[in-house]
Formats: C-alpha cells, sequence, structure tokens
C-alpha cells in the first residue's frame, strides 16, 4: 500500500497523488505493480526498493545518481505464538531520498513510522528531509531502549517463577528472550556501523548546520547505549541461565542421593525377611513364639541405627 503524505499547520494530510515534497510511505499489503510503477515515476532503482523489504536486509547505505538510500533495521514485536520463535525481531526500514520526495518502505507495519503518522513526534518537520531521517534514527534508537525495558521486565518475572517451579514454560520463555536480544546485538551493531559512516561521508550533507550534527552524535551515542544495554542483558540471561541449570542438575543429584539412602534403609529388614522367608532349618528363634516380634524389632533398630549414621554424615 502506498501513500502519500504532506504537512500543513504541522499536521499530516494525507494526499490522493504524488506531490512534489510529500512523504511516500509503502506499507504492507505490498504489490510489486505498485512498486514498478513507483520506481518508474520517481527514477528510483529497483533493487532499492525490493532490498528493503528482504526480512534479512542488513543496514547499510547506497547512492545510484541523485537517489540515496539508507535501510536501518528496528525492534519488531513478533505476533507468533510458537515456543521457539522470539519475542522480537528486526526489520529493515528503507529510507529513499530523491530530489523532491523522501520515500519510507518496510515489509512490516512497524511502530516507528507510525509514531509519525500518528502525530507522535515533536518537531516534525517534512520540509527537512535531513532532520526527518535523523528523527526517524532516533525513533528507531527509543523504541530498542523501550523494547529492551520490556525484556527485562519479562526476564525479571521468569525468573521469579523458576524459583517456584521447574517448569520447562518457563525456560522456553527465556530462550525466547535469548534469541530476540540477539537479534537486537547484531542489528544494533550494524545500525552503530553505518551511522558512523554516514556521518563521517557526511551523507546527509549536515556537517555544515552545528544543530544537526549533534542531534546525529546523540543518536549514535544512544545507539551505543542500547548495544551496551543488550550485551549486559545478553550476558546477565546467559549467566543466569547457566546458573538454573546448575540448581537443577544439583537439585537432581540430590533427589537421587536421597532416594538411594532410602533404598539402603529399606533393604536391611527386606534382607532380614528374606532369610525367614526361606524353607530351610535351624534358623535362629525357630521355635520361639515372639520370633516375628524379635525379628520386626530388630529390623527397626538396624534401619534406625542406619538413618542415624547417613545423617550423622550430613548424607541426609
Amino acid at each position: 500500500m502506498i501513500r502519500y503524505y504532506t504537512q500543513e499547520a504541522n499536521r499530516l494530510v494525507e494526499l490522493e497523488e504524488l506531490t512534489p515534497s510529500c512523504w511516500v510511505n509503502i506499507s504492507p499489503p505490498i504489490e510489486m505493480a505498485e512498486l514498478k510503477e513507483l520506481s518508474s515515476r520517481l527514477n528510483i532503482p529497483t533493487d532499492f526498493l525490493s532490498d528493503s523489504l528482504d526480512i534479512d536486509e542488513r543496514s547499510r547505505y547506497d547512492r545510484e545518481d541523485d537517489i540515496r538510500l539508507i535501510v536501518v533495521n528496528t525492534a519488531y514485536f513478533n505476533n507468533s505464538e510458537q515456543e521457539n520463535e522470539a519475542i522480537y525481531i528486526t526489520v529493515p526500514i528503507g529510507i529513499i531520498l530523491t530530489p523532491e520526495n523522501v520515500v519510507t518502505i518496510s515489509p512490516k507495519d512497524n511502530e516507528v513510522l507510525n509514531r509519525f503518522l500518528e502525530g507522535r513526534i515533536r518537531n516534525f518537520q517534512l520540509s527537512d528531509e535531513r532532520k526527518f531521517v535523523l528523527q526517524i534514527f532516533d525513533q528507531i534508537v527509543l523504541h530498542y531502549l523501550d523494547s529492551l525495558k520490556k525484556l527485562n521486565l519479562k526476564r525479571h518475572i521468569i525468573e521469579n517463577e523458576l524459583y517456584d517451579s521447574s517448569r520447562n514454560a518457563e525456560l522456553k520463555q527465556l530462550l525466547r528472550i535469548e534469541k530476540s536480544l540477539v537479534y537486537f546485538v547484531n542489528s544494533l551493531s550494524s545500525n552503530e556501523l553505518v551511522k558512523m559512516k554516514m556521518k563521517r561521508t557526511d551523507f546527509l550533507r549536515i556537517q555544515q548546520d552545528e544543530t544537526l550534527s549533534d542531534f546525529f552524535e546523540d543518536i549514535i551515542i544512544d545507539n551505543s547505549q542500547a548495544l551496551e544495554m543488550a550485551n549486559v542483558h545478553t550476558n546477565i540471561l546467559s549467566g543466569t541461565m547457566e546458573a538454573y541449570a546448575s540448581i537443577v542438575s544439583n537439585n537432581l543429584n540430590s533427589f537421587i542421593q536421597r532416594l538411594t539412602i532410602v533404598t539402603i534403609v529399606l533393604m536391611v529388614p527386606t534382607l532380614v525377611a528374606s532369610f525367614y522367608g526361606m524353607n530351610l532349618k535351624n534358623l535362629p528363634l525357630e521355635n520361639s513364639p515372639y520370633a516375628f516380634y524379635i525379628v520386626l524389632v530388630a529390623s527397626l533398630i538396624f534401619s534406625i541405627l542406619l538413618v542415624w549414621f547417613f545423617h550423622r554424615k550430613r548424607l541426609f
């Protein structure tokens, strides 16, 4: 779906047709026929549009004549309920700068572009394409930070549940969080490299504007902080998984040890009873009317002595 927007009185207004200086936003559902037509009208290379729709596209920037392409990855909440899927994945946002228009395209209907469409961005001006691109970068970083906070909160909740139970469901949720963090680390690292290269080559042509240069520098710093936070959360989660695996192993060893001790304690009276269950003569107390009670008491005494012995050795 291709939509065109302009700005009137600081508010976005949707247009019926493509006009100069308007924002072109392409979001699902996307038809290739529409993309080809738009590519022809704006002289945009077809691969600039198609590459931005590849879910596995890496962050990068490119230029062909006077058409510039920027691809950055943003966090995206995964609606899949499958237990082996990450809670968050990353999807590319393509930003194409033409001499007259700004084109954004994404394979998913993502939160970052929706913030602009819903008018939730302060000081948003379509007339300044450079600031518009920087604001998209800024919102991407903020969305990463917000997603990281949600993942960390979910991790705390699951850890508290793990203290009271050993169900596989909580472990699977931790694995989903770990997968999400891997996506975040890779995408944030790639985004940071692209932004630093863009700043060094002045791809956005902002070196002469001190305000925009400082804004871009702040975005790079925030991206680095988000990357560091993602790495910290990943390390904490990895340590938690290893510690919990050790706890489960120790608990299992303790359970097996106690089960073995109980088996030994029960074996003694079983052994005594098995002797007297044999069809043999000349057994002790064979003719005594109190034989059963004596054997029973002796078995209990042996069992109590074994329990005392294991308890003294701190094995039980």
